[in-house]
Formats: structure tokens, sequence, C-alpha cells
């Protein structure tokens, strides 16, 4: 698996959404990681695109559950994206703060199904604040096992708060086809997608299989989940989970591949190329690096490794659907690209701060198995 590409690159692994260029994310359930990728639970409903009109009359264009109310506000089960918002950053920061005085200690099975509860009333409570958005619950699932895993990847209570409750959420400039919303921390660190009840359902399942692998296998490519939470508004349940962002914006990927290791209808149609970053496909990469990508043999071994490790891990959830995707950001092109194309979502002028999470994107965490030269233990046939 070596070639001579054109000039020096970066490779990062990780998953994405087609539909999602500027910060790319996986559609579907989504497993967000480096390595591999969740599709489609079983029973999960595609999105369905329709007409529906709104209060004042005048029609908004649906997608699944988002949409786009009189005044060109993005809402989701009817709540409008600022008011969502709100409540989101509301409730981590309370429940984040809530759970620092209770004293750590080791996780126990029946943490995995605990869901706290907390109202918020718009005037406010003796122990909620004031706030001017209607009246909503939030609902925090496996607060304790959540706080272990942050712990695990080196986050810190006052960093989490700070990245997602100190300055508004941004919205993605598209949230693909799958009718999900996606927000980012303002330093970039945080991914906060909406997810359907059978996807939140699926993860909770899959949360002590998680906590076992992460002990097992720090490294893993897998995704960092950070929290799992649940906005009650307007009589509807809108659930997110917070992951790590693979890809930061001031970090631009020239090249998007999302490989499954198959060759039937694995290539880009005509219009996702037309894309500023689209993801291309198995018969595309084939097609571009025919040896394949040049890696160190530390590097390599230590990837093949992980993978393998990773995809056993899916393989005792039974998930059939998933796929890598391999980002390259080519040093060559940005060195020549004008300083004024900064970032896919240019939009936004922001301060990026470096990430917190300890092996935040999959290259690092495969550069610190490589560095380490440790031998990774596999119980495969």
């Amino acid at each position: 698996m070596a070639s001579a590409s054109s000039g020096p690159s970066a490779v990062g692994f990780s998953s994405a959404d087609s539909g999602a260029p500027a910060c790319p994310l996986p559609s579907g359930f989504n497993f967000q990681c480096c390595g591999v990728q969740r599709k489609r639970v079983p029973g999960g409903k595609r999105s369905m695109t329709s007409e529906a009109p709104c209060a004042s009359g005048m029609p908004i264009k649906k997608i699944g559950h988002r949409g786009v109310d009189s005044t060109g506000e993005t809402t989701y089960k009817k709540t409008t994206s600022s008011a969502l918002k709100g409540a989101i950053q509301l409730g981590i920061t309370h429940t984040v703060g809530s759970l620092s005085t209770k004293p750590e200690r080791d996780v126990l099975m029946q943490d995995f199904y605990v869901v706290e509860s907390i109202f918020f009333p718009s005037e406010g409570s003796n122990l909620t604040p004031a706030h001017h958005y209607s009246d909503f619950r939030f609902k925090t699932y496996a607060p304790v096992a959540f706080r272990y895993f942050r712990e695990l990847f080196g986050i810190r209570p006052d960093d989490y708060l700070y990245s997602l409750c100190n300055e508004p959420l941004i919205e993605l400039c598209s949230s693909g086809a799958s009718g999900s919303l996606f927000y980012v921390s303002s330093d970039d660190e945080f991914i906060i997608k909406t997810v359907q009840h059978k996807e939140a359902e699926f993860l909770q399942k899959l949360l002590p299989g998680y906590y076992m692998n992460l002990n097992q296998n720090p490294r893993t490519l897998l995704p960092k989940f950070y929290g799992l939470y649940c906005v009650q508004a307007g009589g509807k349940n809108i659930r997110i989970v917070v992951m790590n962002n693979l890809l930061p914006r001031s970090v631009k990927m020239h090249i998007k591949y999302d490989l499954k290791g198959s060759t039937y209808k694995r290539r880009a149609s005509p219009k996702e190329r037309e894309k500023p970053l689209p993801t291309l496909k198995d018969l595309d990469f084939l097609q571009d690096f025919p040896d394949g990508l040049f890696l160190d043999a530390d590097m390599y071994n230590a990837l093949c490794k992980t993978l393998q490790r990773d995809c056993l891990v899916l393989q005792s959830f039974k998930i059939m659907d998933y796929s890598l995707l391999v980002s390259i950001h080519n040093i060559d092109h940005a060195q020549r690209e004008p300083s004024s194309s900064e970032t896919q979502c240019s939009t936004d002028t922001r301060r990026l701060a470096p990430q917190k999470a300890l092996y935040s994107t999959a290259m690092e965490s495969i550069q610190g198995e490589a560095r380490r030269g440790g031998t990774i233990e596999t119980h495969d046939q």
C-alpha cells in the first residue's frame, strides 16, 4: 500500500456526510469517527421532502423534521434553531455543573440507564435561571458514564462548558439530506447533531460495550461521544448527541473519500462532483491512487491494527453498514492557495483554539500509537 503521490500531504481518517460539505459529518446514525461510520439503524425512516404551511400560511420546505419558517430561520420539529441552541446551552450548563458536585466513582452497570431531567420555566426557578425561550425540559442520559468518557478523552468539565456554552453555537452551512441539524462549538472543538429516537435508543444500548472498548482500546478510531441529551419543547422530543469535531475548519481538506471496501455503485455521481469538496468513493480512490497512499511503516501497521480491532467491535455490535473516510490535506496545494481562502465555512470570524481532546483526530490517535511503538493485541482467528 505505497504510492508516490503528487506532493506531500497530511492524511486524515474520519467519517463524513456527503451532504454537509462545509464541515463534514456522516448521514444517518453516524458513527462520526475516524474509522467507521454507521449509516442506518434498522427500522429507521427515510427523510421526506415536502412543503408544509407554517402558522402564517407561508410554505415551509421540510426535509425530515428540519424546516424553515416564514422569517427564514431554520426549525426542527417546529422549534426554532435559536431556541434550540439556547436550550442546549442552558441544559448542558446545568447538568455539568450539577454533576461536578457529585464525587467521582467507578462506573456501574446501572449508570448506563440513568436519565436525569430538569424543567426550565421561562420565568426561572430555584434551580434554573430565567430565559426568553418557551418553557422546556432538558434530559441527560447516562451522565456519570459520559463524564467518564469525557475524562478518558482528556476533556475537563470547565473546557467542555467553555467550548459549548461560552459563546453561541454555530449552525453548519448545510445539514445534508438526513434532515438533521448540525452545530459546531465556537472553538471548533465539538459537533452537536440532532438524532432520531431510534438512533438515540441504539446509542444507549451500545454504551456498556462502548465503555469496555474504550478501556481496552483508548486509541480507537470509533466516534468519541461526549454526551446524549434531549430537549422537550412544544410537545416534541429533540434528541442530540455531542461528538468530537474531526475536521476543524482551520485545516482545509483538498480531497475526501468515503471507502467501504466495495466497488458496486461506488463512484461519485456527477452531481456530487459539482460540490466544492465532493465525497468520492472506492472506484474514484482506486483511479486516483492505484498504488494506495504512502504511510511510514509504523503508522501503517498501527492504522491497520486499529481498524481491524474497531471492525471486530462493530461486528460484536452487529453493525454492518460502515465506512472509512479518508481526508487529505495537500501541503503543496495549501502553500499555493491565497491566504484569504481560509475555511470551508468562511462566514465566521472567530478564534479557533487548539483542540483539547486527547487524540481528538484520527491521525493523532494513530500517530500516538505509532510513536509508542507498542503492539496491539487482537483476538481474530
